[in-house]
């Protein structure tokens, strides 16, 4: 039976155009978190670095704050991008068009709790700035920005997957592998220490088949809006000397619930799987910016 995939955005605004170029900017904000309740939350214990590489992402048209969402952040040729679901950013279907993002930058690695907001925009001279891609199956929904290091503060702490934990051997993902879905479900989060919380998941399609022709494989989850733009990662049992900072492979990005188009809503539950885009289309999104052109 014939499914349909339903983007987790469904707050609205204004109808603009979509991307049509690339350019980059960011603006950090002054406004520290407040103050630990006590010393025990203020010295915290080492983390893996997976949590330092996931922010919360918000959404804002002005100063009106929109949606919550997930992103990661992914590095290349000394460039450094935050990653996210496109329909994050641009939504035409539910008139979701915000003018900035703003992430969640922690400052320092062992008080968590210390921590600024850095707000990205999304346009700059009615020019997006974000890339998006398709394929033979279509628009994938994934965007990325590019994070201006020069504005970031002196003391963030960001862990940033690279081409080195992609996957080039399928045979390495097999169905029902376990994997880990990092992310901000309905927002919720670590509020005091500003971390993301985990979802186990399993492999529901055969991992490099394109799942009805799209860009896309399955996973067996609980989601909830608010972790679009997630990573799903399994944990790399061997790490090469460039993985050993953060010892995960990146599989894909999380995008949206399943479900079937003619399901029963009184009869039948909900199929609990999820669309998740291949994590490869980043070799193509962060590719040089002066061969990218629009869309």
């Amino acid at each position: 039976m014939p499914a349909s995939v339903a983007p987790e955005s469904v707050d609205g605004a204004p109808r603009l155009t979509g991307p049509s170029g690339w350019t980059s900017a960011g603006r950090g904000t002054e406004s520290l978190s407040a103050p630990a309740p006590d010393e025990t939350a203020a010295h915290s214990p080492t983390v893996d670095p997976l949590f330092f590489s996931v922010p919360r992402v918000s959404t804002l048209a002005g100063e009106r704050g929109l949606t919550h969402a997930s992103g990661f952040y992914f590095q290349r040729d000394g460039r450094l991008y935050l990653v996210t679901s496109r329909h994050v950013v641009f939504d035409q279907a539910t008139r979701h068009v915000p003018d900035r993002l703003e992430i969640e930058l922690h400052l320092d690695g062992t008080n968590l709790t210390r921590s600024t907001g850095f707000s990205i925009p999304l346009y700059v001279q009615g020019q997006a700035v974000w890339r998006q891609g398709s394929d033979g199956g279509g628009d994938i929904d994934v965007a990325v920005l590019e994070i201006e290091r020069r504005k970031l503060p002196a003391s963030v702490v960001i862990r940033a997957f690279t081409p080195a934990h992609l996957v080039s051997d399928f045979a390495e993902v097999p169905v029902g592998e376990p994997l880990v879905v990092v992310g901000f479900p309905l927002g919720f989060h670590d509020a005091v220490h500003h971390l993301p919380v985990l979802r186990y998941a399993m492999v529901a399609s055969p991992y490099g088949i394109r799942f009805q022709g799209k860009g896309y494989f399955l996973t067996d989850a609980r989601t909830h809006r608010g972790t679009s733009g997630a990573p799903v990662v399994s944990r790399r049992q061997h790490p090469s000397a460039e993985q050993q900072a953060l010892p995960w492979r990146l599989l894909g990005v999380h995008s949206s619930r399943m479900d079937m188009g003619n399901r029963d809503l009184l009869q039948d539950e909900s199929l609990g799987l999820n669309c998740v885009w291949y994590a490869d289309i980043l070799l193509r999104l962060t590719a040089d910016p002066s061969r990218f052109g629009a869309g």
